[in-house]
This record gives structure tokens, sequence and C-alpha cells, in this order.
């Protein structure tokens, strides 16, 4: 019996190879010769699909695995397979297996039929085997560590080297993401500046003298309204970290505000108990850096404040900031910053909002909310689902490369050698001890953006395009993962007797998020809705939110005044001490604005390698009933995309990060 086999080469860098290959079909009733892949000079180039025939002593049946083994000729020469395909005598019924991995050295991999089964689908012993074989193998691969206590587990891995090779960047991304840093500290003359630890900028305009080739039109709007109190408030909903405001109904006791100091802001013919009943007064508070133990940078200490800002929705000023405190503690010795201020105590106190802005939104917001997050979820993913899984089919685009750039972020960003330790007021332990106290207040339910919205208050307030944007994703994700599920569950005991799933969120909640008193999410999965809902936020996680508070880092950071990395003197206690020359000691010195400027560039920029989210270059679904959902996934993708450039015609500035086009499919920076 003779059976047609394609064997599809991967596209990327150095897929090809030269070693001896070898194919094995197995099926339910028997097995094929083992045959060698030898076209000559033809074989397994890059992006290639070679044709080959399989002999058979007799009819196979349906082939359940295409094993493939891999030995070195002469020197060692790694391959990435994407997919077999297998006709059978008649050339009728097709089979695709998908593969996307790589073979490293001597190596032997069986891939299963593109069908997604669960494991009550699966009849036949081989299957069985196959399924159970690949899981405990995989848990041998793919560990649990504690980083540190009282944070998200993640991967045992110590570096980018002990990862498997499946799991690590294609070799283009390694040589973009690691030569683009070089040419940020080669663009901003680094090699100059970094000698300029501790030497302060002379006054604010010499900022611009790092603002050369790395600049885009919002750093440029950035910096030229920056100081303008509509803009400050306008950050808290279409910025870098747009989840931070909230509803005030009532002023907290720790900051006393009165109605008198703050009444020459308000509209006319109003009072602040007025505007706070009618759901006009919003409140940013970073008590949760309260306490948090500050940087040491060249023996230098420098300075972290927690800040309670309040803001008014003005009808005609938009929102706008009404008063600042630097402290949580209300004394003598923390003022309450008004608008009506001299100039440049107001700018301070807002430049200290910022900073404490900076501090949330990269260790909060940014790394533990989406990336340490999505790691939990990527680690249990691989123990537990295998291959076949729909499930496993399901997130494999989402969580693509999130174990490389965790791994780097641990070695080269927060590490006690890092980035942030050279520049960051929490660098350092005030990194973790942050963590650790927004990890133990972290819920489930103020992931689901829809109810942090509510949680918070915000559902009225005009032009937060963070939140329209993100709910019509939100919905999206919701429906085509709605689609998928009840695709292959037909009911809620098909979730509940589902051993392989039940395993995966147990391991998820035990492991992964231990020792969360507050979390709220269930070892067990009881229902449909229960699995669409969590598996909606561990993709809207991975995408549409890490794209919010990732995509706008460097337009509103680089411009280092309205976002400063850190601070190198104590918040005023004295309104009227203000001099610009306390404001340019404050700031970053030279050294560091430079690398805030580099790293933020360099973290925020479009990728190259980009995927766009919804568009899967891996065929994991071949059923057409699925690939008909991702069809209309996409259509639906394409509607957001339209109607967000319409809202952003003659807006500015503009807010484009939740565009469907600048969305990718999973935590890749």
């Amino acid at each position: 019996m003779e059976y047609k086999v394609t064997v599809a080469t991967g596209t990327l860098e150095y897929s090809g190879t030269n070693n001896y290959v070898y194919i094995t079909l197995v099926g339910e009733n028997g097995e094929s010769e083992k045959t060698m892949l030898d076209n000559p000079g033809l074989d397994l180039c890059r992006g290639t699909g070679d044709e080959y025939i399989v002999q058979s002593s007799g009819p196979l049946g349906r082939v359940l695995l295409v094993r493939l083994e891999k030995q070195k000729y002469f020197v060692e020469d790694n391959w990435y397979c994407n997919y077999v395909k297998v006709t059978p005598p008649g050339g009728k019924n097709t089979q695709t297996f998908p593969c996307y991995c790589w073979l490293v050295g001597d190596s032997k991999v069986e891939v299963r039929d593109g069908t997604a089964k669960k494991l009550c689908d699966e009849i036949l012993p081989q299957e069985l085997t196959h399924r159970k074989a690949q899981l405990q193998e995989r848990q041998k691969t793919f560990r649990w560590k504690t980083w540190d206590s009282g944070i998200p587990k993640c991967i045992d891995a110590n570096s980018v080297a002990d990862l498997p090779q499946d799991v690590c960047f294609a070799n283009e991304k390694r040589c973009d993401f690691e030569g683009s840093l070089q040419y940020a500290i080669l663009e901003l003359s680094l090699k100059k500046m970094v000698f300029w630890i501790g030497k302060s900028w002379k006054d604010l305009d010499d900022f611009k003298q790092i603002f050369w080739t790395l600049r885009s039109p919002i750093t440029e709007y950035v910096m030229e309204h920056w100081k303008e109190d509509w803009f400050f408030g306008h950050q808290f909903l279409n910025g870098a970290n747009p989840r931070m405001i909230q509803r005030c109904e009532k002023l907290p006791s720790n900051f006393p505000v009165s109605g008198h100091m703050v009444q020459a802001f308000l509209s006319p013919n109003t009072t602040l108990d007025k505007e706070l009943k009618a759901g006009n007064v919003y409140l940013v508070d970073y008590a949760i850096l309260d306490g948090v133990p500050e940087n040491v940078i060249e023996g230098n200490k420098q300075h972290i404040a927690a800040p309670l800002c309040l803001l008014y929705e003005h009808p005609d000023n938009g929102l706008i900031p009404i008063a600042i405190q630097l402290e949580q503690n209300a004394s003598k010795d923390t003022p309450i910053f008004l608008p009506n201020d001299s100039p440049l105590a107001w700018l301070l106190a807002k430049m200290w909002v910022r900073h404490a802005e900076f501090q949330v939104f990269q260790v909060l917001s940014h790394l533990l909310r989406t990336h340490l997050i999505a790691e939990v979820f990527c680690v249990a993913t691989l123990r537990h689902l295998p291959e076949v899984h729909p499930i496993k089919k399901l997130l494999n685009p989402h969580l693509k490369y999130t174990l490389e750039i965790n791994c780097r972020a641990r070695s080269q960003l927060i590490s006690p050698d890092g980035i942030f330790k050279r520049v960051v007021s929490t660098g350092g332990d005030g990194l973790l001890v942050l963590s650790q106290k927004e990890f133990q207040v972290l819920t489930y339910h103020s992931l689901q953006p829809r109810w942090d919205f509510i949680d918070r208050g915000v559902t009225k307030l005009k032009k937060y395009f963070y939140r329209d944007h993100g709910l019509m994703l939100w919905d999206a994700t919701e429906k085509f993962v709605s689609s998928i599920v009840s695709l292959y569950y037909g009911s809620d005991s098909d979730v509940v007797q589902d051993s392989e799933l039940q395993a995966w969120i147990k391991d998820v909640v035990e492991e992964g998020f231990l020792n969360v008193p507050h979390f709220g999410l269930l070892n067990e999965l009881k229902n449909k809705q229960e699995l669409i809902t969590l598996l909606s936020v561990i993709i809207f996680i991975s995408t549409a939110q890490h794209a919010a508070v990732n995509n706008g880092q460097f337009d509103f950071c680089s411009w280092v005044p309205n976002m400063p990395c850190t601070m190198r003197q104590p918040p005023p206690t004295d309104k009227d001490s203000v001099t610009m020359e306390m404001i340019m000691t404050t700031l970053p010195d030279v050294s560091q604005s430079c690398v805030e400027m580099a790293i933020t560039w360099l973290l925020g920029r479009s990728q190259p390698d980009a995927v766009p989210l919804g568009q899967y270059k891996e065929q994991y679904f071949t059923e057409p009933a699925a690939q008909k959902m991702i069809d209309n996934f996409r259509q639906d993708l394409n509607n957001i995309e339209e109607e967000i450039q319409k809202q952003n015609k003659g807006l500015e500035p503009t807010y484009f990060y939740l565009c469907p086009s600048k969305i990718e499919n999973s935590i890749t920076i």
C-alpha cells in the first residue's frame, strides 16, 4: 500500500535541515515502513512542502500518529516541522497532522491528527497511551518554581538557556530583540552619557537632547502638552496605565480636602458635595506604594511617595486634577497642592503623581497583571493539556513566547543587577514588596474588564477610549471563545467530566496562584460559562490588556518629566519652597533619563514579527467548523478596527493602542 505524504518545513530562519529524517505512519491496524525523507538536494529546506511515498504491507486503517525521527549527519542541524499531510491509497480523506515544533539533536516526535479531542473522545489504546505519555514528558520538562514568596509561581528556568527550544524566540526575533537594545543605546549616545550618573539636567528643555531619531507623534504631543491639567487627567483615561482611576463618592479620611479649597476649579453654581453625589469626582490613590522600600543607586537613596489625586470631570474642561496630596498621612508636613498654587509647586506635585504612576504601571499593571498571570496559565497548559486537546489548540497562539520574555525580564530587567535596579525608585527590594502587596489583594473579578469598570465606578466617564475599545474586544473574544467551547463541550457535565481540564485548573489555582487570599478563582470548573469566562480572561490579558499597558509606554515615558522612573529628592513639605533647581535635582539624572527612554522604546515599539490578534499562522484547528469560527472572530475584529479608526478621525491625541491590528496574539515583549 502506498501513502502519499507531504512534509512542510517551517519558514523561520534555520528551519531546514540536512540531517537524516525518517517518517513512520502509525495506524489502527499497524505501522508503515520507516521511510527516510530523501529527495536528493530538495529535502526539508526552509519554507518547502516536500512529497514522499510511504509504503505499508497492508492497509493501516485510519492513521493515528505520524512518527518523525531525526539523526545527526556530520553536524547537528535542528529542524522545524510545520505539519504533515497523509493521503491514503485512493486519494481520498487526506489527514493533516499539525506539528509546529523543533526536532533538536537525535530526537523523535509523534504527532496526532489535527482533529481536536477531549480525553473522553479517545477510544483506541494507541491514542490514550500517546496522550498520557505526552503529558508525563511535559510535566518533567515544565516544572513550577517559586521566584519569590508572595507572587505568582513561574517556570523553573534560571535563564532562556534552560527553556526547551519550542517555547523560545525564533532566531529572527532573538536577533531583533538583542540588536534593538544596542541600537537604542547607540542612538542615545549612552556610551557618553552613562558616565553622567548623578549629573542633573539644567532645565526642562534639556530633556529634548535625547529626542533625536527615537520619537513618535504622541511623544511630541506629550512633550508639548504635559504641563496642562486637562492632559494630566487625560492620561488616567487613555495613557500608558488607564486602570487606576475610580469614582469618589466620599473623600477618604486621610485626604482632608474641603469644598472651599477646590470651589474655584468647579463649574459655576455647584459645590464639591453636589459633584460627589452626581458622580463627577474621581480619585487616584497610590496607597499601595506606602512603605515600599526605596532603591539605592550608586550609593544615593531614591525616593517614593504614595499620593492621592482628586480629579473632577468639568463640563467644559474635561477631566482635571483639583487637589493632590503626596503622602497617605495628613499632617502639617503633607500639604495639599492645588491648581492655584505657584506654577512650579503644582507642576512638581503632578510630577510626583506621574512618578507613582510609573511604578504602579510598570510593576503591577504591566509585569504582574499581564506577564506573570499569563505565565501561570502557560505553565499549567503545557503541563496538563495535550496538543490534541481543544483548549490547548485554542490557547496555543495566545501563550507563544511568553515564557522566554518573562525569563528575560527576570534575568535582565528586574533582577538584582537588572535595569530596574539601575534606574527605577522601586528597583531591588521595592519591586518585590510592591508586587507582594498587590498579589495579596488581587482578584480574578478585577481581571474581567466589564466588572473592573463597574467596580471602579467609571462606566459613565466621557472619552474613556480604553474602556470603550476594551469592552468591544472583550465581547468579541468572549463570543469567539464561547463558539469554540460549545463546539467541543455540549453540556456543563462535559466540562465537569474532563479530567485533564480539571487537573489544569487545579494546577493553576493550587500551584500558580498559591496563597492568594482574595483571588476568587476556584480549583474546579463546574460549567461551560465558567470555562468560557476564564479562557476569555486568559486571551484578553495576553492580547488586549497587554497592548493597553505596553504599547504606549514609550509614547508617555520617553518625555521623562511626564513619567519619571525615579525621584532623587524627597517630596516637598512646603509648597512655597519649590524652585526649578529643586525640580531638576529631583527628576532623574542624565543617565537615568537615557536608560528610561531606551528601555521604554525597546519594550513599547511595534515588533517586526508581530502576529496581530486573530491572525493564526499555525493552523492547530483543522475542522471546518472551528475554522469558520476563527473567520467569524476575524470579521468581528475587522469591524472593531473600522470603528476605532472612525472614532479617531479628528481626535487629538489619538488612541490606537487597542486597534486589533496593533494588538499581538500573545505577550512576546
